[in-house]
């Protein structure tokens, strides 16, 4: 019959549940102590644990819960105190963001007038050119379709300049 080891086994499992425990202690210090909010699955993740494994801690359970209500779960609640934004800098920030904002606006209207104008000015440009321009002779216009037969061509154009 074999040697009874289980002694060995029961050692290790009490060296492992001591480290896990000792983990799971050293991660909730850290979240305390960087202000983090302490739930279940953050001081797991932390740890490196179940969660299910911390719900059967008493001790360990009675500490998150006792956190959890201390510290809410808020973005702004889970900084430590000394990171937290004042209520003036916030404002500050906003009265900041507000002049920026209405400085935009105005650049904005400005430069909406200044392409109107420029596009304004491009198109009485286009229409006094379109207006001294010479037609094609060899292409019909399309809004005289009877033109299109008596249209002039080079040579003509050049007896009347010379006639004249």
């Amino acid at each position: 019959m074999p040697a009874d080891n289980t002694h060995f086994v029961v050692t290790a499992a009490r060296r492992r549940a001591a480290a896990t425990r000792r983990r799971a202690l050293a991660a909730l210090r850290r979240l305390d102590a960087a202000g983090a909010a302490i739930t279940f699955d953050t001081l797991a993740h932390e740890a490196g644990v179940s969660r299910s494994w911390l719900y059967t801690q008493p001790d360990l359970r009675t500490e998150i819960e006792r956190q959890r209500e201390i510290r809410p779960t808020s973005p702004r609640a889970s900084l430590p105190e000394r990171q937290r934004c004042s209520d003036a800098s916030l404002r500050q920030r906003l009265e900041l963001a507000t002049t920026r904002i209405r400085e935009l606006e105005t650049d904005n209207k400005r430069l909406r007038r200044a392409l109107a104008e420029a596009l304004g000015d491009n198109r009485l440009v286009t229409a006094r050119a379109s207006r001294h321009a010479t037609p094609n002779p060899t292409i019909p216009r399309p809004d005289h379709a009877s033109s299109a037969t008596t249209s002039r061509t080079p040579s003509t154009t050049q007896t009347r300049s010379s006639e004249g």
